[in-house]
């Protein structure tokens, strides 16, 4: 199909446009999983959910979903500290507390790291996705 998403695009730009908008509406909710050596934690937050809403944005359209698929893989490796930071600091808290709720949220931070290398391989698919717009002479040699 012309212009046809790989599989899983549309939900990793759906994940991005939530996470974006999120970012920016509720950046405190962000500012806590910003690695301590990093500066200025709401500005990283605000920017990540720029980055994310282009992201998202972007792979929803074919001629811009391969740069958009790029962007999003080197992006999903880029936030994977802050993900690495929310489960040490849930782990804290669980060790800290040893209420039970706590130790659940600190193992789905931990489950959820693992998971962030699919959506990196989804993005490269997108980063390789064709769409269409390839000049005549090319699209005859792919076709013959």
């Amino acid at each position: 199909m012309h212009g046809a998403a790989p599989r899983g695009v549309v939900g990793l730009a759906a994940a991005f446009l939530a996470s974006g908008t999120l970012h920016l509406v509720r950046p405190e909710l962000f500012e806590p999983i910003v690695p301590r050596f990093l500066p200025a934690p709401r500005e990283l937050v605000l920017a990540s959910g720029v980055a994310e809403l282009v992201c998202g944005a972007g792979l929803l359209h074919p001629r811009t979903r391969p740069v958009a698929g790029a962007a999003s893989a080197a992006l999903l490796v880029a936030v994977f500290p802050a993900n690495v930071q929310m489960s040490l600091s849930h782990g804290r808290r669980a060790a800290r507390t040893r209420q039970p709720a706590h130790g659940l949220a600190f193992a789905a931070t931990v489950a959820r790291l693992p998971l962030q290398w699919p959506l990196v391989r989804v993005a490269l698919r997108a980063a390789r996705a064709q769409d269409g717009a390839q000049p005549p002479a090319r699209r005859a040699q792919a076709a013959g």
